[in-house]
């Protein structure tokens, strides 16, 4: 007995997407978009997840039942499903993208201190972003990551993506320049947790190496140079288990602000 595929078809337009605007967040999410999950494995999870949440948009009581209803795989051309799928694919890679921006503002800062450390020569490999990364921005990294998990920032980002399909119709987003202007928003979020988190360790160095220039100009004899990098060192260690704290802090409220903006720019 032959098995009609007309229903499926008919929804094929609308669940395709669904499929790509959900696959924007695992190029450039945290975790989702991790480079050490196997892409295989990524495609698997986003077939999965559009496959859960398609139905779930198709109720009567959502706004995106609406949206999905116009569209027919008979009167659509496949050139206007195409445009419309690559607007799908941006919303999706935007919300990924804003959303690790405060692991990059945290790997920045650490880059910072490892500049100042003169510890900048000695990289380690970022799994995470293919590329190579000191050792303090990379302990950064990782320690945002682990907070971003902690404080349920990737159930944040889905519930934002989900949302954003009763905010922003399918197929229907005319609003690149209000998302630019978010983008450089949160950029200019990003630079300012940079350099929030490098501020307490960068003026310690400033003025050790003040201190040091008074030594070196009082007791000429004495060799600055073969204990100034030990003492940079030990000094900016001593200050950043201090104010591990205060980093965490810092960061988890601007992790909130730039996950707000996302929920209230594409959700609510």
């Amino acid at each position: 007995m032959p098995v009609d595929l007309s229903i499926l078809i008919q929804h094929m337009p609308g669940w395709l997407m669904v499929l790509f605007r959900l696959s924007g967040i695992f190029i450039f999410a945290p975790v989702l978009g991790s480079n050490l999950i196997p892409a295989r494995v990524k495609v698997f999870l986003v077939l999965t997840l559009s496959l859960c949440v398609y139905p779930m948009l198709l109720e009567a009581p959502r706004p995106a039942a609406a949206h999905l209803g116009a569209f027919n795989a008979e009167t659509m051309s496949l050139w206007a499903l195409g445009g419309q799928i690559a607007v799908e694919l941006l919303l999706g890679l935007a919300i990924g993208y804003a959303a690790s921006l405060p692991l990059v503002a945290m790997q920045i800062g650490g880059h910072l201190i490892d500049q100042q450390m003169g510890l900048g020569i000695a990289g380690v490999y970022n799994p995470e972003l293919e590329e190579q990364s000191g050792i303090i921005g990379e302990v950064f990294f990782l320690f945002a990551l682990a907070l971003f998990v902690i404080a349920g920032g990737h159930r944040m980002m889905l519930m934002t993506l989900i949302g954003s399909f009763d905010r922003i119709p399918l197929g229907g987003f005319a609003g690149i320049a209000s998302l630019v202007d978010l983008m450089l928003g949160l950029l200019q979020v990003m630079f300012e947790l940079a350099v929030r988190v490098a501020a307490p360790i960068t003026a310690l160095l400033f003025l050790v190496t003040v201190a040091m220039g008074f030594i070196a100009r009082t007791v000429p004899q004495f060799n600055i140079l073969s204990v100034g990098f030990s003492i940079r060192i030990l000094a900016s260690t001593a200050v950043m288990v201090a104010c591990v704290a205060m980093i965490a802090g810092v960061y988890l409220d601007t992790l909130q602000l730039v996950l707000r903006r996302l929920m209230g720019f594409f959700a609510l």
